[in-house]
């Protein structure tokens, strides 16, 4: 009699939780999927929506402006801070933490300073329909 009985207790929950666990992102990557068939036809068949807005295109010039200025001076900011933590460190592994702190902050400034100009290069060799109307060089 207990084989002809479904399983109950936590045996069953891990059961449905392992069918609901596999179900649901399969059904959200066919969604996508099929979505993006069908929903963003409509959009592609557009002739570049961004170019043909009145100030959207000056508007995203002055936002990556405006962002990588700021980069630039959180990136003196934290530099001279870890510079004035450094001068009162005592020990080498806290010098190093600091070192290795500069030195990704200096990486962030340099991805974030080369990407503007790289998408606008980049984007224009491949047609992209936004870098032929706007430029993302910071400067």
């Amino acid at each position: 009699m207990s084989q002809d009985q479904p399983p109950s207790g936590p045996q069953c929950r891990t059961e449905q939780q392992s069918l609901l666990t596999g179900t649901i992102p399969r059904q959200a990557a066919l969604t996508v999927v099929l979505l993006s068939l069908f929903a963003v036809e409509p959009v592609a068949a557009q002739d570049n929506a961004v170019c043909s807005a009145d100030n959207l295109p000056s508007m995203i010039e002055g936002f990556f402006q405006l962002t990588t200025a700021l980069g630039i001076v959180g990136l003196v900011v934290v530099w001279q801070a870890d510079s004035l933590i450094e001068m009162f460190m005592v020990g080498p592994e806290q010098k190093k933490g600091i070192k290795r702190h500069k030195r990704s902050a200096m990486k962030s400034a340099v991805v974030l300073v080369v990407l503007g100009p790289l998408y606008t290069v980049a984007g224009s060799m491949m047609e992209l329909p936004l870098a032929q109307c706007v430029d993302l060089v910071p400067w």
